[in-house]
This record gives structure tokens, C-alpha cells and sequence, in this order.
């Protein structure tokens, strides 16, 4: 009896799952896994100097553009165009466009406030875009189009029976209407902006003045940063990419990315770009990245905001986030070739676009934060043979944290401390 009690322990000893384990990895660890971690750590370490460079020469070029007071959009004479326009009451034709999709919360806002811009009412359309599916909600803002055509302004109620190319698709089939045939701008605002009253007075100018420019882009103002943890986190990457990002690509080449709402195009250069394309979940890059190959310049005016609404919910910010960082990765493999054989941009700006643009700040930036940070860096704690530098491990992100804080150091809005 004896016996058979040892023997059975002895086949428990043997067939212990978690000595298999612990003998499988040790076999695997030496020969498989150290080699492929050791690249991973090499390869990451290489993509966060590049991305660290990136980050200095940003704050390099913005400590330049603030200390020496020379943002390219002070160097226009606003006034005087403005002071013309009245004089001769030579206003250009502009389209406002306002595409949306089951927006029921923020409809009203964004209707009114486009429908409140100061301009000649005979020079403005304002053009609704409603893909909505819900029928009662579509009653809705047709109804609220009717109560601002009531007071007099120039609005247009347009549907579609698909939704084919979503937002793309939409801004594309609003641009074919009959009525747009004498615009020579067009701006467009998502559902939930909200731009102030003197909004074209602060942008057309600068259109006017210089016909080289294709787009004029304002920032964002979030009107509920401060609603929980999630949309005060958005807001400190938000104020980098507009503080930070456009504000060296405007005054280094005139190119950096459409953020698809809040900016004003010259009509004649989104045609000579070829228009909107769906091909994307970027469009809004896409059709800035083409019309910049095409010679277009762009301006960035960073003391004009528009209010707007960050995702407050997690499922909202989810499907935001992937879109904002497979769409570039995408755009970037189907223009690559394009951007290499374009003869009308010069060298300097295609390094721009394609290494600084897309490959570090598209791609890089949420590879490393990613791979390096949740995969990499925990891993070499199980693989003590990988050595990771303690300076690349912790100095290098460091740095690069205190770089984008330093950057996008929070002022108070004008409206919150008036209260």
C-alpha cells in the first residue's frame, strides 16, 4: 500500500502542470525569446530618439515663434482687408457646411450658431447635411433649418437616400448642388461646433489677401475639458497637436493636417486636389495632403477658437482614437509613392510630410507608446538576460513628457475667467 502511495505521488511530481510550464519557457526563453526581445528593445530604443528628436526640434521652432513674436498669421494686414470689404462691400460668396449623423444633442447649437455669423446674407449659405437614419430626428432639423429660413438666412435642408462615403460622401454630393456653382470658399463645422459670430471676419481675410493659401484651420475650445479625468487627459494632447504640431508645420512649410472641421478652403483648391474621397477614415488629411502636393499653402491661426465637445465616454473616445491612428497609417502607404514622385513640392517639404508628418507623429509616436511602454518594457522584467538602459527606459520618455508639458502649458479661457 505503501508502494502505491509513492508511485502515485510520483506521477503527480511528474505530470505538474506548473513545472511544465516553468520547463517550457526555460527551454524557449535562451534561443527564442531573448533574441526577438533584444531586437524589440533595440528597435523601440531607435524609434524613441527619433521620436524625442522630433519633440526638441518642435520646441526648439515654438520657443523661436513665441519669444520672437513671428506666427505667420500676424504678418497679414487683417484690418485693412476688412476695412475694404466694407468699404466696397466686395464680400466673396461662402458655403457653410454642417454635416451630421443622429446628432439629436447638439443639432440646435451648431445650427444656430452657424446661422448667427456675421456676413452679408446674400453672400452666405449655410448647408445641412443630415445622414441621419432616425426619421423623427430628421423631421427635427428640418424644422429647426425652417425656423432660421423664417428669420432670413440663406439655409439649405439636404438628405440622402445612403450613406455612402459617410462624412466624405456627404460634403462631396453638398459641393454638386447648383447653388454652389458661384461660392468661392467653404467652411465646414461638425455637429457639435459652435463657432463665435465673427468667425469668417477673423479667416476670409487672410484668403483674400494671399491666393496662394488653400486652407485657413482655427483650434478647438473644449467646453467640457473638465467634465471628468478621460476629457481633461484629451484636452492635454488636443492643445499639443494644435499649440505644438500645426503651429510649427504653418510656420515652418504651410502644410499640416486638416482637422476636418473649423477651417475654411478655398473652393478652387479642394477641386485642383481632387475633391473629397472616401478611401480613408482620414478624408479630411487626405484631401490636405493632396492639395498641398498640388502646391497649396496653409495657415494655421492659433488665437481663434472654436467650441466644441470632447467624447466623454469611453466607447465614444474608443472608436475616435482608432480611426485617428490606423486612418493615417493607411493614407500613409497609399500616397507614399505619390508624395516620393510629386514635382511641385520641394524636398524640404516631402521630408516634412513624409517623415515628420506621417512617420514619426502618425506612426511612431503610437507604436512606441504602445508596443514599447504596455509590451516591451514589462516583458524584460520576466527575460533578465535583456538589459534596457535605465536612461531610454525612464530619462528618454521623461523628457519627452516634460517637453510636450512645457509646450502646452494650460491657460485659463477668456470665458471662465470672466465668471
Amino acid at each position: 500500500m505503501r508502494n502505491v502511495v509513492l508511485r502515485e505521488l510520483e506521477m503527480n511530481e511528474t505530470y505538474d502542470p506548473t513545472r511544465s510550464l516553468i520547463h517550457a519557457w526555460d527551454s524557449i526563453r535562451v534561443p527564442i525569446i531573448v533574441p526577438l526581445l533584444r531586437f524589440a528593445v533595440y528597435m523601440c530604443i531607435a524609434m524613441s530618439i527619433m521620436l524625442f528628436i522630433e519633440r526638441v526640434y518642435m520646441a526648439i521652432v515654438i520657443a523661436c515663434v513665441k519669444c520672437l513674436g513671428k506666427k505667420r498669421y500676424t504678418k497679414y494686414q487683417l484690418e485693412a482687408i476688412k476695412e475694404d470689404l466694407e468699404k466696397n462691400k466686395n464680400h466673396p460668396k461662402v458655403l457653410v457646411q454642417i454635416p451630421m449623423f443622429n446628432e439629436r444633442e447638439v443639432y440646435k447649437l451648431s445650427i444656430g450658431a452657424v446661422s448667427a455669423l456675421s456676413w452679408p446674407s446674400d453672400r452666405l449659405i449655410v448647408q445641412v447635411l443630415d445622414d441621419s437614419t432616425n426619421e423623427v430626428l430628421r423631421t427635427m432639423v428640418e424644422l429647426e433649418c425652417r425656423k432660421w429660413m423664417e428669420k432670413g438666412v440663406n439655409i439649405k435642408y439636404e438628405t440622402r437616400n445612403n450613406r455612402n462615403g459617410y462624412k466624405a460622401g456627404a460634403l462631396r454630393e453638398g459641393l454638386k448642388k447648383h447653388y454652389v456653382d458661384d461660392c468661392e470658399f467653404v467652411i465646414i463645422f461638425d455637429a457639435d461646433f459652435q463657432p463665435e459670430e465673427d468667425f469668417l471676419w477673423r479667416t476670409i481675410p487672410y484668403l483674400l489677401e494671399n491666393p496662394e493659401l488653400g486652407l485657413v484651420q482655427a483650434r478647438w475650445k473644449f467646453v467640457n475639458a473638465d467634465e471628468c479625468l478621460m476629457t481633461r487627459l484629451q484636452e492635454m494632447s488636443l492643445d499639443y497637436h494644435f499649440s505644438v504640431e500645426q503651429e510649427v508645420g504653418s510656420s515652418t512649410c504651410s502644410f499640416f493636417g486638416f482637422n476636418g472641421t473649423a477651417g475654411v478652403w478655398r473652393l478652387r483648391a479642394l477641386h485642383d486636389a481632387g475633391g473629397w474621397k472616401d478611401r480613408t477614415t482620414v478624408e479630411d488629411m487626405d484631401l490636405a495632403v493632396r492639395a498641398s502636393l498640388k502646391g497649396w499653402k496653409f495657415l494655421f491661426v492659433g488665437d481663434l477658437s472654436v467650441k466644441n465637445e470632447l467624447p466623454s465616454t469611453f466607447k465614444a473616445y474608443r472608436f475616435q482614437q482608432h480611426r485617428w491612428s490606423c486612418g493615417p497609417a493607411n493614407l500613409f502607404r497609399k500616397m507614399f509613392k505619390e508624395i516620393i514622385l510629386c514635382e511641385r513640392v520641394s524636398m524640404w517639404k516631402k521630408w516634412h510630410v513624409i517623415y515628420a508628418f506621417f512617420f514619426v507623429r502618425k506612426i511612431i509616436a503610437h507604436w512606441v507608446t504602445f508596443f514599447f511602454y504596455c509590451i516591451v518594457i514589462p516583458t524584460t522584467i520576466l527575460v533578465p538576460e535583456v538589459h534596457l538602459p535605465k536612461p531610454l527606459a525612464i530619462y528618454l520618455p521623461a523628457c519627452i513628457t516634460l517637453l510636450n508639458a512645457v509646450s502646452t502649458l494650460r491657460h485659463e479661457h477668456p470665458d471662465k475667467q470672466d465668471k
